[in-house]
C-alpha cells in the first residue's frame, strides 16, 4: 500500500516527516519500517561518532571526521546540526530539498535538538515525538546494544527526561512499546496529513471548476437533440 499523495493530485512538494525523541526509542528502526511501506526518503545524516555493530557508512549516517563535518558545516550545507553526547550531527540540505520539490515525502530522524530548529527553518514540516513505553524498559534497550559504557548509559538516562519535556513543541507523539504498532500508527498519520485542507485547496478546487466548466461546453444544447 502507498501512503503518498492521493490519486488525481497534481505534482506538488513532498512533505518532510520530522521523527525524533530520546535516545534508545527505536526511532531508527521505526524509520526504516516506514520506508518499506510508504511512498518517502529517508534522509541519511552525517556524523562524527563511531559506527555501531551493523551500521554502513552511507546507509544508516555518513561517518565522518571533525574536519570533514566542519567543512561542511562552514559551506552552509547543513539544514540542522548539533552536538550530542559529545558528537557532532548534521543533515545535508541538498537531498532533503531535491526530494521534496521533486513531489517525493522525506523522513527526518534527527535527535531533539535538531528537530527544533529544523522546525525555524521548515515550520509545514509534520512532527513526530517517539516515545518509550517506560523508563525501566528504555534504560534495558540502550544497555542491550552493547556499545555504551555505564557512565553513558546513566547520562543519557538523566537526558531523557529533559528531552520529553519538549514534546508540546510536536504535532505527535507514539509510544514504542510494540513495534508493528508504531510503525502503523505513524504511517496512519502520514495518510492523514496528505488529506489535510490546506493552501493546496484551491489549486484543486480551481482544477473541478475548469472541469465542470468543460463538461458543461461538451454538454448538447436542445437545438442539438
Amino acid at each position: 500500500m502507498s501512503y503518498g499523495r492521493q490519486n488525481g493530485d497534481t505534482v506538488k512538494k513532498g512533505r518532510l516527516f520530522v521523527i525524533s525523541g530520546p535516545s534508545g526509542t527505536g526511532k531508527g528502526t521505526i524509520c526504516k519500517r516506514l520506508t518499506d511501506i510508504a511512498d518517502a526518503k529517508l534522509s541519511v545524516s552525517m556524523t562524527t561518532r563511531a559506527p555501531r555493530p551493523g551500521e554502513r557508512d552511507g546507509i544508516n549516517y555518513y561517518f565522518v571526521e571533525e574536519s570533514r563535518f566542519r567543512e561542511v558545516l562552514d559551506a552552509g550545507g547543513f539544514l540542522e546540526h548539533a552536538e550530542v553526547y559529545n558528537c557532532l550531527y548534521g543533515t545535508p540540505k541538498q537531498p532533503v530539498f531535491e526530494h521534496l520539490n521533486a513531489g517525493r515525502d522525506v523522513i527526518l530522524e534527527i535527535d531533539i535538538q535538531g528537530a527544533l530548529r529544523v522546525r525555524e527553518r521548515c515550520p509545514e514540516g509534520v512532527f513526530i515525538f517517539v516515545l518509550p513505553p517506560s523508563m525501566s524498559e528504555l534504560r534495558k534497550r540502550i544497555v542491550g546494544r552493547g556499545s555504551e559504557t555505564e557512565e553513558s548509559v546513566n547520562l543519557r538516562m538523566g537526558e531523557t527526561l529533559k528531552e520529553i519535556s519538549c514534546i508540546d513543541k510536536y504535532d505527535y507523539c507514539v509510544v514504542n512499546g510494540v513495534l508493528d504498532d508504531a510503525v502503523n500508527r505513524i504511517a496512519a498519520i502520514m495518510t492523514a496529513e496528505h488529506s489535510r485542507v490546506d493552501a493546496d485547496v484551491a489549486e484543486l478546487l480551481e482544477r473541478y471548476r475548469n472541469e465542470e466548466a468543460a463538461l458543461q461546453g461538451d454538454a448538447p444544447t436542445k437545438g442539438d437533440r
